[in-house]
């Protein structure tokens, strides 16, 4: 086995020297000798290759005696090493020498070099931005070129569509171009929708798959600028006409586009004049996918003018909806109402008979929220109670409407018992009739319905209290129900009636918070969703109808008028409008299990200099490149701890799908947030934390969002650390002392000798120590020199007592330091993060 292995390890390195040859070699510049060394490292592909050769490729794309074929061939094969090892691929001279090849002859030379610019521009914006102006000048001959000019990239009497599509891509990079460049681009955009209108010159498939391919591309980009009113309505009207395309995939592709369109204040109208269009489709398309886009496109383009016409189509397509996609229409019916309601009866009808379709789809989160609007909008309350009333007479209803009924007529039933058709005896009977049917949560809540109407209606105590004093409920195999069943007994009959009107009064109106169902359904449809894009833009843009999204927005974000300004908001008073997520409802809080976090970048370079920084101070800017700054500002106590996250945008151009997540395992993490971030702005996110138990990883904060079409994505440590949760320990010599030595056995102590990073000074030495947590004690060590402190960590399931002492060398210029606890693995990681800090 040995010797196979060195056989196979001498024919790799045989391998490698050949193909280092034919790259290198000045004496031989055959182009098929280096046409095939580049593609066989291309084929290989592995990091290997690319540590070898990385350095070597773009010398030869930007050599002035390369051959055409070769400068292709090097450009893929750099898009290859640098897709496998970005790392290994050094930005330099080069780059501004390669974007010139969008200038080349040779069309397969600026196709290759297109695709590489494009992905290296991704990540290195500001590197390649003079490809803008010349990926213009380029796309601007290609669409005015008659398709004889280009016989050799012609397909179907398209010209170069491949490349012009690479080269509308790669402007998606990019904000709008500046004023000279704009002009020229405008009418190269112009010019693809009047091709769109003329007549086919093939009737082959080939033909009108090429030139849509072209024309879908630019409308992207029309609608990434987001800033040409003229353009963005004809790209609606072009998509318009595909709408009753015979080709299904092109009215797919339609509608998922009029739907981003759908978002922007220039075209957000010409959607709308195609809505019977898209009720056709919604009434009569085969293919479900379609019908999914439909819907979409439906909920997109809903403002107050038309939200009753779009939500009774919704629902009476909801009848019939593919099983996949009711869940996700029953959200977007309960948030359209809820956001265009302008009278709340409309809502309440509107919701009942949500349940009513479909009430296996409605989740908690929409009869949550219809009951915290009924509560805040006395208006409402009484006609609630009568269309709950009735809707409850049906044979059969679903059991979320028993729950909505039952929590509505415990509050304000009382609203309605002066009509004899709905006096209190009929309510409780009403009530009771369902009892038997539900499941067991549904149960408790009629209980405690009951239970209410003892205080509202005194006339039937007696009968409640034998519902209540039956074995059926004293009994019961639920330990719930019983519990229920005997407190509220008790409460009814030992109880005066103002004690019971204190305990049972009338639900305080909810705190304004985030609609549940909109959190909901943002995490159904995912963060990077369409569906996503227009609903902050539309947040931002509208009045919201006193809906709460608005107040959330104002409470989690603040606008600063340039990049420069001060992202942490150090002077400035501390938001206190965040709001905790409500206990019934768990969709506001952050999965850290989530898959979306399975795969975060790798960490932002730098990173973990800044994160050292941390452990010894809570505020400052963690990271920043030339996009982003993020900066913290947190406060710990005992075993709790708040951060606030400032994250702010460098660039004049908006940041979208901005999602930042965190990663950890220990923590209860609360968010919140805007995922739009304007130009030049900063938002906060407020972060709630728990110690749970001790723990040694801090947790990662990933933040993924769009940035000139291209997906940014960020990855830093948070610094949350264990000696977060100290807690100053003041104590005497002796009791140090004595304390120390209980603390003696190996398991319990950590000692570490290093050299001093930094020159040895005693007040920054005090004061990184107190900004460590422990106590620093004065007059404690029989040596002067030397610094001790005490401290306790604060979990939820322990305290962890700590010692600490730190003995400088001077003159060796080096500390030893030893740290006592009662756990091993604490000692170990407290000891790990105070060595860094000397």
């Amino acid at each position: 086995k040995s010797k196979e292995a060195e056989i196979k390890r001498i024919n790799k390195e045989l391998g490698y020297l050949f193909i280092s040859v034919l790259v290198n070699s000045n004496t031989s510049r055959n182009p098929t000798f280096m046409g095939l060394a580049l593609h066989c490292i291309a084929n290989v592909g592995s990091r290997e290759m690319a540590e070898a050769f990385a350095g070597e490729i773009p010398k030869i794309l930007v050599a002035g005696d390369t051959m055409d074929s070769v400068k292709q061939s090097a450009a893929l094969c750099l898009l290859r090493l640098y897709r496998t090892s970005p790392d290994l691929v050094p930005m330099g001279d080069w780059t501004s020498r390669v974007v010139h090849l969008l200038n080349d002859q040779h069309l397969g030379v600026v196709t290759a070099a297109t695709s590489l610019i494009t992905t290296l521009a991704q990540k290195n914006p500001d590197e390649f931005k003079t490809s803008v102006s010349l990926a213009v000048s380029r796309l601007s001959r290609i669409v005015t070129s008659a398709s004889t000019d280009l016989q050799d990239y012609t397909y179907y009497f398209v010209p170069a569509p491949w490349l012009s599509v690479k080269l509308l891509r790669l402007l998606q990079c990019y904000p709008p171009p500046d004023p000279s460049a704009r002009g020229r681009l405008t009418e190269c955009l112009e010019t693809i929708l009047n091709k769109a209108q003329e007549p086919p010159k093939s009737k082959k498939v080939q033909h009108s798959n090429a030139k849509n391919a072209v024309l879908f591309e630019a409308i992207s980009l029309i609608i990434h600028h987001d800033s040409e009113p003229n353009l963005l309505v004809r790209a609606c009207n072009q998509l318009g006409q595909f709408l009753q395309h015979r080709e299904t995939n092109l009215r797919y592709l339609a509608l998922e586009s009029m739907c981003t369109l759908a978002s922007s204040e220039f075209s957000h109208e010409a959607v709308k004049t195609h809505i019977e269009t898209v009720i056709n489709a919604l009434k009569t398309e085969r293919d479900v996918s379609v019908r999914q886009r439909a819907v979409d496109l439906l909920y997109a383009m809903c403002d107050r003018s038309n939200a009753q016409q779009i939500v009774a189509e919704m629902l009476n397509y909801l009848e019939t909806a593919d099983y996949s996609i009711r869940e996700e229409i029953v959200l977007k019916v309960a948030i359209l109402a809820e956001k265009y309601a302008v009278d709340y009866t409309w809502y309440v009808d509107t919701i009942l008979n949500l349940i009513r379709i479909a009430g296996d789809y409605v989740s908690e989160e929409v009869w949550y929220r219809v009951i915290q609007i009924v509560i805040n909008r006395d208006d409402v309350q009484g006609y609630a109670a009568k269309t709950v009333f009735e809707a409850l007479q049906a044979p059969a209803c679903h059991e979320n409407l028993v729950k909505v009924g039952g929590y509505i007529l415990g509050e304000f039933g009382n609203l309605i018992a002066g009509d004899p058709r709905s006096s209190p005896l009929i309510q409780f009977n009403l009530l009771h009739s369902k009892f038997h049917l539900c499941s067991v949560p549904t149960r408790a809540l009629l209980l405690s319905t009951y239970i209410k109407f003892v205080n509202l209606f005194p006339e039937i105590k007696t009968t409640i209290q034998d519902v209540l004093r039956s074995d059926s409920q004293l009994k019961n195999a639920d330990v719930e129900l019983q519990q229920r069943a005997v407190e509220y007994l008790r409460l009814s009959t030992i109880a005066s009636t103002d004690i019971l009107a204190t305990v049972l009064e009338e639900m305080p109106p909810f705190p304004e918070r985030e609609s549940s169902i909109l959190a909901k359904l943002k995490k159904k449809k995912g963060p990077n969703t369409v569906t996503d894009l227009e609903e902050t833009k539309k947040e931002r843009n509208s009045d919201m109808n006193g809906s709460t999204e608005a107040t959330l927005v104002n409470a989690s974000t603040a606008s600063t008028p340039s990049p420069s300004a001060d992202l942490l908001g150090l002077g400035a008073a501390p938001v206190t409008n965040s709001f905790p997520p409500p206990s019934s409802s768990g969709s506001l809080l952050v999965d850290v299990f989530s898959d979306t976090s399975a795969n975060p970048a790798s960490l932002a370079p730098g990173s973990e200099d800044n994160f050292a920084r941390f452990v010894c101070k809570n505020n400052g800017v963690l990271f920043e490149n030339q996009l982003l700054q993020i900066g913290l500002k947190s406060e710990f106590r005992q075993n709790l701890g708040r951060m606030f996250i400032f994250y702010g945008n460098k660039t004049s151009t908006q940041f979208l799908n901005f999602s930042p997540t965190l990663i950890c395992h220990w923590t209860k993490v609360f968010t919140m947030f805007d995922p739009t971030v304007e130009g030049g702005a900063q938002v906060q996110q407020i972060v709630n934390i728990e110690c749970i138990s001790d723990f040694m990883e801090a947790p990662v904060l990933n933040i993924q969002f769009r940035y000139g079409g291209a997906l940014q994505n960020v990855s830093v440590k948070l610094p949350i650390t264990l000696n977060k949760f100290f807690q100053p320990t003041e104590m005497g010599s002796q009791d140090f002392f004595q304390r120390w030595k209980q603390l003696s056995s190996p398991q319990q102590e950590m000692q570490n000798i290093f050299k001093a990073n930094h020159p040895l000074d005693t007040e920054i030495t005090k004061a990184k120590i107190i900004g460590f947590g422990t106590a620093l004690l004065e007059d404690v060590d029989p040596n002067p020199a030397n610094f001790v402190g005490a401290g306790i960590i604060h979990t939820k399931s322990s305290q962890i007592g700590c010692l600490m002492r730190l003995e400088p060398n001077l003159q060796a210029q080096m500390y030893r330091l030893t740290l006592r606890t009662s756990k091993e693995t604490v000692s170990r990681r407290l000891c790990e993060l105070l060595s860094e800090q000397f």
